[in-house]
């Protein structure tokens, strides 16, 4: 296998960013990320595409679908090619129909997290300028908060079982409504059920709108390196370059219309997206997908139906299923590739995965605006605690602090120039230009160190940035909450390890003069109206003082030392 850690041709260097797709990273000849999905059509229509909650779609279903929801979009609104739509679900199947359903149309897609607060949708929505949204039942009482502050006007609708056979779908989303309770509450009275778009949508033809590869496709939120989100604008071509940079580092392994994925990632993040929407949909692979991989008992229960070949996790996962009688006695005879991403790999969860389930862990490294994937480890070459070797066409630089490049060897801040990094953010040309140094290579955070062979490692992440089971979380946000609380006169964040996230938020919290005490539930409950449960601080600690610097700037390091000391 090549272990290229340079791109093959220098033709390209200064274009744009997002705008050139090598010949070498397209060999298929694709134009937009829907010629993907036609090309798995034409050659696995009746192989199965994505399965949830016990229902499983075809690709010629996956296909005839995502053509309904094209032609309702195209007939039924008025909404024209490069419009935002907002995809608001989890991990079931109307998930993969509504996206490529929405590109058929032209449209770009705003990824958006169901565990956002109104706060978050609100800015997301804004920002972008999302016209229209499709969201999960259990999360629409969110958007009834804020609709009437955004430029929404029209709102799709769906359940969990909705793609079942009309009794099972009855019965399934009763139970989830009524019995377990999980739909809040909401009134959205111009909303349209999902399955009344598609009807409507199913005697009309799609009409094909012409795209070109650097036209942008997805917007994807990311805080980068700083904690206001910014949506990476990115392309086709960004997309196909990086589905065709995995597949050919993964080409020894995946076997087309042989494997079997399990997908507990979130397909919004563009990790699960780029792995299970687009590359795993080339090769007609089936993927299982897991509305929620943190009820492990039920996770567990799913994974004993499946003869799965690939699964795709990362660090925290691998640690809570290993800890589970159940998970250990599963048959992993058919496992082949168990991918990892979204955060550090310890040797300690790939040690143990490897000796519960026979199979080792690969690890490989990217950024929202590298789409994602920057670096893969060789299968079988694979060398723990390494990122592996750059994928193909893709330069790295190790830079100094003045911008000068580092020798092999030293750690220096990790920048990348490549078919896959992103246009830029939207809307933000200062913020793109920020992490552009004037030869091209996006500036991506992390502190690297290449070895002599070319395998990459991180060995610190940049600035204060906390990673909690694979999202990012930036410390000034959760600190603008903390101390727009009353009781509060400021506030620092840090993370700290956590056995299950991999890493928690620890607030550090200065009392006003008049306030004696904090109770901390009530604080953590104000957290939570106004950020998504995982950037809550799970420890609080209230000091008389933090440290600071002779400007007054907080020392967050000096808190981290503090623990690690």
């Amino acid at each position: 296998m090549s272990m290229d850690t340079t791109r093959h041709s220098t033709a390209d260097v200064g274009k744009a960013p997002g705008s050139y797709l090598p010949a070498s990273l397209n060999p298929n000849g694709y134009q937009s990320l829907t010629d993907v999905l036609a090309a798995a059509v034409s050659k696995y229509a009746d192989l199965p595409a994505f399965t949830s909650v016990g229902r499983t779609l075809t690709y010629r279903e996956l296909n005839e679908k995502s053509d309904q929801f094209a032609a309702y979009l195209q007939h039924e609104t008025d909404l024209i090619p490069g419009d935002r739509i907002a995809i608001q679900l989890p991990n079931v199947i109307q998930y993969p129909v509504v996206l490529f359903g929405a590109m058929k149309a032209g449209l770009i897609v705003v990824n958006t997290n169901p565990l956002y607060t109104p706060k978050e949708l609100e800015h997301q929505f804004n920002d972008s300028g999302v016209k229209a949204l499709v969201v999960f039942a259990n999360m629409a009482h969110n958007v009834e908060k804020i609709l009437a502050k955004t430029s929404i006007k029209h709102v799709i609708i769906t359940e969990i079982a909705d793609f079942h056979s009309p009794l099972k779908r009855l019965l399934v989303n009763s139970v989830v409504k009524y019995v377990k309770k999980m739909v809040p509450a909401y009134h959205l009275p111009h909303a349209l059920a999902l399955n009344d778009v598609l009807a409507k949508g199913k005697d009309k033809q799609v009409d094909k709108v012409a795209c070109q590869p650097e036209q942008i496709a997805v917007l994807q939120y990311t805080g980068g390196t700083t904690g206001v989100a910014k949506g990476a604008m990115l392309t086709h071509a960004n997309l196909i370059a990086n589905l065709n940079q995995l597949s050919s580092r993964l080409s020894s392994i995946i076997e087309p219309k042989a494997e079997l994925y399990i997908a507990p990632l979130p397909l919004y993040h563009i990790y699960a997206f780029l792995i299970h929407g687009l590359t795993l949909v080339e090769k007609g692979a089936h993927s299982v997908l897991i509305p929620n991989p943190r009820d492990l008992p039920g996770f567990i229960k799913e994974l004993k139906k499946w003869p799965f070949t690939g699964f795709v996790g990362l660090n925290t996962l691998f640690v809570g299923l290993c800890n589970k009688t159940d998970f250990r006695a599963l048959d992993f005879s058919h496992l082949k590739l168990t991918c990892s991403g979204g955060m550090p790999l310890t040797h300690a969860a790939a040690d143990e995965w490897q000796k519960v389930t026979g199979c080792k862990v690969v690890e490989g490294y990217g950024l929202t605006e590298t789409s994602p994937v920057v670096s893969f480890n060789p299968i079988g070459k694979e060398r723990i605690g390494t990122i592996g070797v750059p994928v193909a066409e893709t330069d790295i630089k190790i830079q100094g602090q003045n911008g000068e490049a580092l020798p092999q060897g030293e750690a220096g801040m990790l920048c990348v120039r490549g078919p896959q990094v992103m246009k830029g953010y939207w809307n933000r040309e200062e913020a793109t230009r920020d992490v552009m140094t004037e030869d091209g290579f996006l500036i991506t955070g992390d502190i690297a160190v290449q070895h002599p062979d070319g395998y990459l490692q991180i060995v610190d992440r940049a600035k204060d940035m906390i990673i909690v089971s694979g999202f990012n979380v930036y410390p000034t946000e959760v600190e603008d909450c903390l101390s727009s609380h009353p009781s509060i006169l400021e506030s620092a964040a840090i993370g700290v390890p956590d056995d299950k996230t991999g890493e928690a938020v620890k607030a550090f919290v200065v009392l006003r003069a008049n306030v004696d005490s904090l109770d901390e539930k009530a604080l953590r409950a104000y957290c939570k109206e106004n950020l998504a449960a995982y950037k809550v601080p799970k420890f609080v600690e209230v000091r008389k003082e933090l440290p600071k610097t002779n400007v007054g700037k907080v020392l967050r390091r000096a808190l981290r030392e503090e623990k690690q000391a």
